[in-house]
């Protein structure tokens, strides 16, 4: 089984991050992902670059189910004053 840790170790190796969390119960898995790397991307395109960074567990079934929260550094600082 995958753990909340195991997620955020994957997602640090393949992207540099300001700010990173996840929390999940083995199945269903939550993330907040700060990074400069998503500058300028929609929404769809920063999901991507964490699906790239996750490697394909997605794809293979190692990783059920992962909501995401991707958020400039700029975006992360004007939501926490």
């Amino acid at each position: 089984m995958v753990a909340p840790a195991d997620i955020q170790g994957y997602i640090a190796q393949g992207l540099p991050c300001e700010h990173l969390s996840v929390d999940g119960d083995g199945a269903h898995f939550e993330a907040l992902i700060v990074s400069s790397v998503f500058e300028g991307k929609n929404r769809i395109q920063r999901q991507q670059t964490v699906y790239r960074a996750l490697g394909g567990r997605m794809e293979s079934g190692e990783i059920h189910a992962l909501s995401m929260r991707t958020l400039t550094p700029e975006e992360w600082r004007q939501q926490n004053g």
